[in-house]
């Protein structure tokens, strides 16, 4: 059975990232619901329109098995002030389901109350999210059930660690070889 993943999508939302994860789950097989929180054409940080697959409000997080957020402001601002986003945070988290947030979203999380002991984000940014836990060497950490990931450079790396969670390390290990991630 296919698995699933919701990745929230706010005015704002760093484009490197968020079509970074799709792109690369899509590849392993994986499917992914981009969901608009206010409409279906988001557009992001850097002027690019997306066209989200769904509503967010419209989804039910119990047929998902990740949620994934990109990063950026005011993206990430907008994603922790979204009520649905914060309710599916802490609906999965509940549930110990895969809860995913890179550059600034792990504040989303932090403000969810599900972000775990250790993380990683853009840097810089843990001085809003919380300096205890924060780690600044790492470009992708998993914490039980939480993964964070630093930025824009670090993308296509927490993409890959995401299809290893959700696929295996052999799924992960052949798309990097594809996409000269070596």
């Amino acid at each position: 059975m296919s698995k699933k993943v919701i990745v929230p999508l706010a005015e704002g939302f760093e484009e490197i990232e968020a079509l970074s994860i799709v792109d690369i789950l899509r590849r392993a097989g994986i499917e992914v619901v981009m969901a608009g929180l206010e409409s279906l054409h988001v557009k992001g940080a850097h002027g690019v329109t997306v066209v989200a697959d769904a509503l967010l409000k419209e989804l039910d997080g119990n047929g998902f098995d990740m949620i994934a957020l990109p990063g950026r402001l005011p993206g990430a601002t907008n994603l922790a002030a979204d009520q649905n986003v914060q309710a599916l945070l802490k609906a999965f988290d509940a549930k110990g389901k895969a809860i995913a947030a890179i550059c600034a979203a792990p504040y989303a999380l932090k403000t969810a109350g599900v972000l775990k002991n250790t993380y990683t984000c853009y840097p810089g940014f843990q001085a809003k999210i919380g300096e205890e836990g924060y780690t600044a060497n790492a470009k992708v950490i998993k914490d039980a059930n939480v993964t964070t990931s630093q930025g824009p450079s670090t993308a296509m790396l927490f993409a890959l660690s995401l299809v290893e969670q959700l696929c295996s390390k052999n799924v992960a290990d052949a798309l990097a070889k594809d996409l000269l991630i070596v």
